[in-house]
């Protein structure tokens, strides 16, 4: 895995999942955040945008959108590594402590717009 600064999407995803100890239930909570935050996220930034009508609450819910839109991109990744095998295959040969630790940090990027959107597009086309 290259050290970028930036997220491999699937890869935190995964590492979310499973956690330090890789237990069922954890893998339903998490997936359950990431398709009620993308869920939350997208009704309540639409919602905003399109209703006020002053620009400082119609940017916050535009931003908040755009957070759901990386939520989103997340459960799509949970969402295949679902499949018997996906998971633990995607996690082979890596220390599992050592890249929480390190995928702790990239989780902030997160705040970004349709920033994992677009990492996960990309990453998933290489």
């Amino acid at each position: 895995m290259a050290d970028s600064a930036l997220p491999d999407v699937r890869r935190l995803a995964a590492l979310d999942l499973h956690g330090m100890a890789g237990r069922q239930w954890r893998r339903r909570l998490i997936a359950a955040e990431f398709l009620l935050g993308a869920v939350g996220c997208l009704i309540l930034g639409i919602w905003l945008a399109a209703t006020v009508t002053t620009v400082g609450p119609g940017v916050l819910g535009a931003w908040i959108a755009g957070v759901g839109v990386n939520y989103l991109a997340l459960a799509w990744q949970a969402a295949a590594l679902w499949r018997r095998g996906a998971l633990a295959a995607e996690l082979a040969g890596t220390d599992v402590r050592d890249d929480l630790r390190r995928y702790s940090y990239r989780q902030f990027w997160i705040v970004v717009p349709i920033l994992f959107a677009i990492l996960a597009l990309t990453q998933h086309r290489r």
